[in-house]
This record gives structure tokens, C-alpha cells and sequence, in this order.
């Protein structure tokens, strides 16, 4: 049976891949989830695991900080995992802006602490989920590759590009195998209302403002996390070692066209007697000062994972944003939990005057 430790496994990329593989190999495989259940770690991503993945073992939880040096080793001395995918981070921009430490912290140091105890345990493969904001901001034209010098603008970022570098010399100095995918801009199921499509979608929902930095013409590359799933498991299987892979969803958008489709979807998706359809307006829009440090474009070059693989995303975005409305629609409990909690505090604080009714 395969053993694979995933780390972060109660976030949204985590627990969306934790999904994906028992969809793929079901009863044929142990995965050991480990997560700190910070603000943006919820177990209720995973309420609709297979209760018999659970019964039998192929699926076991620990409340575990990947910057707890001796509670990693005992997760490894218990479970003795062959694969080990690491999407445990602090992950968001604005909030590296207000706390820096805690980014270098978890996102540097956990890695390392990772890397030592998969080296002392013979790991098959150590994977190393990183973010094409490493590669810093694009002009007008061109595409982020793999040889793409490394130039992070962000303390979120430059935590990232130095994880990926320790990767690296892992690989270079001890022949750990490693492998490292940076992806594009996710969406989907499970993911937390700080980002942009969620907090638009509930604010949508809810009558609230929606805040767009600066212009709004910020251009990101899409990529539903399905489809990231896939990518980061044909790596995982076929990549070699050493190497990184770049991950698109090869659809370029700015932000403020995202924010007008989704209005416009929504408006779509609600029937006439949802009473909240009368508010869905384009008059929700409101420009706010621009991000610290805003990267203006993203844009991947995934012709790597096309060539080797044969991978490409198989999720158009006009399906899979109306899937992911939908999504939210059906699950307002699971939205309701977050945002009556600790998030509503930070969002009250941080939109703290930017935001006028």
C-alpha cells in the first residue's frame, strides 16, 4: 500500500488533492494528513471523505506543526511515509505584509525540517508545492518558465522562492528526491474567503462591497485546482528529480473582468425569487489603494508538463467558475462557519476604512 504524508492536507489545495488520489487509487493507498489547523486549515474540508477510508486506516489525521521538529519525527517514525507532498503554508500576500516572521517561519523553516526528517527516512519522492509569484512581475508580454530568474516581491513570495531553493539543495547536496511545481492562481471547491474569487463570491451574495486593488487590470493565469491535482500527481509519479514544473491553466484574466463575470454568473445561476439576485450589481464594485509591492501580471509557460506528461487542464473556466458558484451556493453552511469565526475579525480589520457603504 502506498504511504503518502501530506502536509497541510486541511486547506483547500490539500485537502482538494487528498480528494483526488482517493478517488484515483481508493482502498490502495494510506494517506497521513498533518496540519496545524490554523485560521485557513479546516477539517471540515474533508466532512466527505469515504467514512471507510477512515474505519480502515487509509486515512489518519494529526494536529501537527510542520516547525515542530520532534513531533515530525515521530510522525515519520509511526507511519513510515514513502511519498511526502508538502502544501503546508502561509499563504497569503496581504497578511505576509502585516507579519512577515510567521511566513519565514513556517514556510522556510518547516520545509527544512520536512527535508531532514524525509532525508533520515529514505522518502521515494519529497514534493514541494510552491507559486508562480517566485518569479516576481511579467510586462505586457512573455511567460513565466522554468528557467525564469527567481524575483519575489513579497515577503509570502520570497518565503517560497527560499523553500524551493532549500529544496533544491537537498537535491544538489544529499540526492534527496525532490521534485517542485509552481502553479498559477488556483480556484474551486474549499477554498478560503480571503481570496479573490470566494470573497467576491460571498460578498456577492451578502451585499457587500467588493474591494479591488487599484485599477483592477492586474492579470492572473487561472487554473481550477482539479486540474492542479492532476498535474502535481503525474509529478510526483513520472517527474525526475531535481527538476521543477511549471503549472498553467492558460487563461490569462485581469482581476477586475474575473470580478464583472462573476456578477455576471451569478446573477445567472440565481433564480428570479432569490431575493438576493436584486442586489447582484456591478454597483458593488469599489477601487481601493493598490497591494504593497502588487506583481501587475502573471502568466505560466506549462509547455514542460505538456511535453513530458502529455498534461494539460481539461477544465474550461467558464465551466469550472460556474461550478465553483454552485459549489458555494450548496455549501453556505461550510461558508457560514468561516466567516461567523476569526476571518470576519480579520477582514472588519484589515478592510478598516478602505471600504465605504
Amino acid at each position: 500500500m502506498r504511504k503518502v504524508l501530506v502536509t497541510g492536507g486541511a486547506g483547500f489545495i490539500g485537502s482538494n488533492y487528498i480528494y483526488y488520489i482517493f478517488n484515483k487509487y481508493h482502498g490502495d493507498i494510506q494517506v497521513i494528513n498533518i496540519d496545524k489547523l490554523t485560521y485557513a486549515g479546516n477539517l471540515d474540508n474533508l466532512r466527505k471523505l469515504d467514512s471507510q477510508y477512515i474505519d480502515n486506516k487509509n486515512y489518519v489525521f494529526e494536529k501537527v506543526d510542520i516547525c515542530d521538529e520532534q513531533a515530525i519525527k515521530r510522525i515519520f517514525e509511526t507511519y513510515k511515509p514513502e511519498y511526502v507532498v508538502n502544501f503546508a503554508a502561509e499563504s497569503h500576500v496581504d497578511r505576509s505584509i502585516s507579519d512577515p516572521q510567521l511566513f519565514l517561519k513556517t514556510n522556510i523553516l518547516g520545509t527544512q525540517i520536512l527535508l531532514n526528517a524525509s532525508l533520515q527516512f529514505g522518502v521515494t519522492r519529497f514534493h514541494q508545492v510552491s507559486t508562480d509569484e517566485v518569479y516576481g512581475s511579467l510586462g505586457a508580454a512573455g511567460l513565466f518558465t522554468e528557467q525564469t530568474p527567481l524575483d519575489p516581491r513579497s515577503p509570502y513570495s520570497a518565503s517560497k522562492a527560499s523553500a524551493d531553493m532549500i529544496c533544491k539543495a537537498y537535491y544538489d547536496t544529499y540526492k534527496l528526491p525532490v521534485t517542485i511545481s509552481r502553479c498559477s492562481n488556483n480556484y474551486g471547491a474549499y477554498q478560503f474567503p480571503e481570496k479573490l474569487i470566494p470573497l467576491m463570491i460571498n460578498n456577492i451574495l451578502t451585499n457587500k462591497l467588493l474591494p479591488i486593488y487599484g485599477d483592477g487590470k492586474q492579470v492572473r493565469d487561472w487554473l481550477h485546482v482539479v486540474d492542479h491535482c492532476e498535474a502535481i500527481e503525474q509529478i510526483i509519479m513520472r517527474g525526475k528529480p531535481g527538476e521543477i514544473y511549471n503549472i498553467g491553466g492558460n487563461n490569462e484574466s485581469t482581476n477586475i473582468a474575473i470580478v464583472k463575470l462573476l456578477i455576471d454568473s451569478i446573477s445567472e445561476i440565481l433564480s428570479s425569487d432569490d431575493l438576493r439576485k436584486q442586489h447582484v450589481s456591478y454597483n458593488l464594485i469599489t477601487h481601493i489603494e493598490d497591494r504593497k509591492g502588487h506583481d501587475r501580471r502573471y502568466a505560466i509557460d506549462a509547455s514542460k508538463m505538456r511535453r513530458d506528461f502529455g498534461w494539460e487542464p481539461s477544465i474550461k473556466f467558464q465551466d469550472g467558475i460556474k461550478d465553483t458558484i454552485v459549489w458555494y451556493l450548496n455549501n453556505a453552511d461550510w461558508l457560514e462557519n468561516i466567516i461567523t469565526g476569526d476571518y470576519q475579525l480579520y477582514y472588519d480589520k484589515f478592510y478598516a476604512g478602505k471600504l465605504s457603504s
